[in-house]
């Protein structure tokens, strides 16, 4: 069943109509959810499962893992509790008074001996029998939610305990708080634990707190964004920039104020092109790993409107707040057995991560947390705006470049979508989940990343083949040159490695540039082995009747596709090849894309038959893409007029492209330089 909003007021809210009674409703609405799974008041908030073979538990003896998703279950869900228990302390759903489920399990989960411990530490190794002496447990991340959660309803919960009680869950806090940890975003969790614990009293080693607090700040890399392990994702939205804002609150501002100075400009800075991120419906993008958790990504809005000097502007931060919820919750397939499936909408296997439980996405719960901020709050009374989208023209696109994360995303006003290209991406050659996530040409808020439907062909990404050895190789790695006269130059090597030298790599360098309904191509091969074959592909397409048109002009070749996603929503999406390519195909495929069960996979394919010989380098293409059926137009599917090589032999091996559009701009494709400009 989906969630239909009510107490919608279109004057306060002109584009989603969502209050902040919507967003209490949407709360209750999830929690029913769960609480419909609950048969018992002294069950555990362990929800029904449908994947099983990914997610963990992993093992019926993996006693620890049991303990950490009964821990995931209650904290997570918490999240969507906690500001409804102080809105309404006698909020009762399915029968259970949902204040003195969450005192009791808090509590439970926090006592040696019951049942429903989740363990402490030394426990825990005990029962993994893990001899890493730095091994860190998932229930470290979930003290953090705990700890945030007693404090948004401190009064209904924390404050009612006993004293006993009291010192009880702070020494369960204490033992996580000050131990093992991973190395990237969890240094956080210890921090808001420590920082809980010194608020409300207790005594914390300080010396902990501070190289937690400098090894985070030191993640930092600029526009707001932080590096999480190797990689930049939704955990510098969802975690450094809603965690450390509390901790701002909580503990930096008065024990570490040059810390939490730079906390709060970090925090600043993302905000000031963080609403340019989502579309014009508000909606998330796909990328990046925990996609289950969807509408978190909003959450850093909420950070950001704790601090003491907050730039965000609150009626935009709500308008996408309610739009990216709404991305979801009206969805049919977004429950199973009432709670978010393990996907991005329905059921998506894909993208899920072996440390995720069927519990585990209701860290979206986070979204809510907006909740805490009172009635009168700006978040709750400015007027929704739509920020960047109100400004553009109607073919206008707004680019932004980011250079310390290396993130490029371009709002297109012509269809609403918002595309993210990015770099800095290492991921080991075997792991294609990984290169799913990160590695793709394009993100697109209206077009969710598709899994490969074959070996031979995979949605916005190159997929080279060895003719020799007929074996497949995907780009692992994307190096970030920037942005040179409006066109994104990045470098992407197939099956890099640490032990080849990357002249012994195949190479393809990327060039690409936004028109007013998606992104042109023209990227360079650099082969050092051939006969090769390549494929590109385009947005996998939601096939749930689809029209395909195929259409050609002085050469060039264009693939249109008409249909509808799961919703009923109106899609259209045209591939055209230009220099380069041989043959435009399709592909249908099922299972691989996270909207629809099947799928139609547009694709470009070429070869190069001689090894070491001069040939065609340059590859252009285009993917454009309408949220309805009207026509495109010829300008649109053909939008080059012509294509002015340095070389005599016209194939782009050197010197500058210089390629002409119907509309007379120009754009300079020069990878002279390049070399020297790569970033990881």
């Amino acid at each position: 069943m989906a969630y239909t909003p009510k107490y919608l007021d279109y004057n306060l809210s002109p584009y989603t109509g969502m209050t902040r009674q919507s967003w209490i409703d949407a709360g209750e609405f999830f929690l029913t959810g769960i609480f419909g799974n609950i048969k018992d008041f002294d069950d555990p908030v362990v929800m029904p499962r449908k994947e099983t073979k990914v997610t963990y538990p992993h093992s019926p003896d993996a006693v620890w893992e049991f303990k950490a998703e009964y821990f995931e279950g209650l904290t997570r869900s918490f999240f969507i509790a906690a500001p409804l228990i102080h809105e309404n302390p006698k909020l009762t759903i399915n029968g259970y008074s949902i204040k003195d489920y969450y005192k009791s399990h808090v509590l439970r989960s926090c006592t040696i001996g019951d049942e429903q411990s989740v363990g402490r530490y030394e426990e825990l190794v005990a029962l993994s029998k893990d001899p890493n002496p730095f091994r860190a447990f998932q229930q470290t991340v979930e003290t953090c939610a705990l700890v945030i959660c007693l404090w948004v309803c401190k009064e209904e919960i924390w404050d009612t305990y006993t004293k006993e009680e009291k010192d009880l869950i702070a020494d369960f806090l204490l033992d996580y708080g000050k131990g093992n940890t991973v190395p990237q975003n969890w240094r956080l969790f210890n921090m808001l634990d420590l920082a809980f614990l010194d608020m409300e009293g207790y005594d914390i080693d300080h010396d902990i707190m501070k190289e937690h607090a400098q090894a985070v700040l030191a993640y930092y890399a600029g526009d707001g964004w932080y590096r999480d392990g190797h990689s930049f994702d939704y955990y510098s939205c969802w975690a450094f920039n809603v965690y450390a804002p509390i901790w701002n609150l909580w503990y930096g501002y008065e024990k570490e104020p040059y810390i939490a100075k730079k906390f709060e400009e970090n925090s600043n800075e993302l905000m000031k092109t963080y609403g340019d991120f989502f579309d014009e419906d508000g909606f998330v993008n796909m990328w990046g790993r925990s996609n289950i958790y969807r509408n978190a990504a909003t959450s850093a809005f909420d950070g950001n409107l704790m601090l003491n000097s907050s730039v965000a502007d609150p009626g935009l931060a709500r308008r996408i707040s309610s739009g990216a919820l709404l991305q979801f919750v009206t969805r049919e397939d977004f429950l199973y057995k009432g709670i978010p499936t393990l996907g991005f909408y329905g059921q998506f296997t894909p993208l899920v991560q072996g440390y995720s439980c069927a519990e585990s996405p209701f860290w979206l719960g986070k979204a809510f947390l907006c909740l805490h901020f009172p009635a009168d709050h700006p978040f709750w009374t400015a007027k929704e705006n739509n920020g960047t989208w109100e400004k553009l023209a109607k073919n206008e696109v707004k680019e932004t470049a980011l250079e310390g994360p290396a993130l490029c995303f371009s709002n297109h006003k012509a269809n609403g979508e918002t595309i993210l290209r990015t770099g800095k991406v290492v991921k080991e050659k075997t792991d294609e989940h990984g290169m799913w996530n990160y590695s793709k040409l394009c993100f697109n808020t209206k077009y969710p990343w598709e899994a490969a439907p074959d070996n031979s062909v995979e949605a916005q990404q190159y997929v080279l083949c060895d003719v020799t050895t007929n074996t497949f190789e995907k780009a692992n790695v994307t190096f970030w040159s920037g942005v040179k006269e409006d066109v994104l130059y990045r470098r992407q090597v197939f099956s890099y490695d640490l032990m080849t030298e990357e002249h012994w790599k195949q190479v393809m360098n990327l060039a690409d540039f936004t028109v007013p309904y998606g992104i042109i191509r023209a990227d360079k091969i650099r082969m050092m082995r051939r006969p090769i074959t390549l494929t590109l592909g385009a947005y996998g397409f939601p096939d749930n009747g689809t029209t395909i048109l195929e259409k050609e002009k002085d050469g060039a070749k264009a693939i249109i596709l008409k249909g509808h996603d799961f919703t009923g929503r109106e899609k259209q999406l045209a591939m055209t090849i230009f220099d380069g390519w041989d043959e435009l195909s399709y592909i249908k495929s099922k299972g691989t894309n996270p909207d629809s069960e099947n799928s139609i996979v547009v694709y470009a394919k070429t070869k190069r038959q001689k090894h070491n010989r001069y040939e065609n380098y340059m590859l252009l293409s285009q993917v454009i893409t309408k949220e309805n059926l009207e026509d495109f137009t010829e300008e649109e599917l053909f939008p080059i007029q012509e294509i002015t090589y340095t070389d005599q032999e016209k194939c782009g091996g050197y010197g500058p492209v210089t390629i002409t559009l119907w509309d007379e701009s120009k754009k300079v494709i020069d990878f002279d330089g390049i070399e020297g400009r790569l970033l990881l």
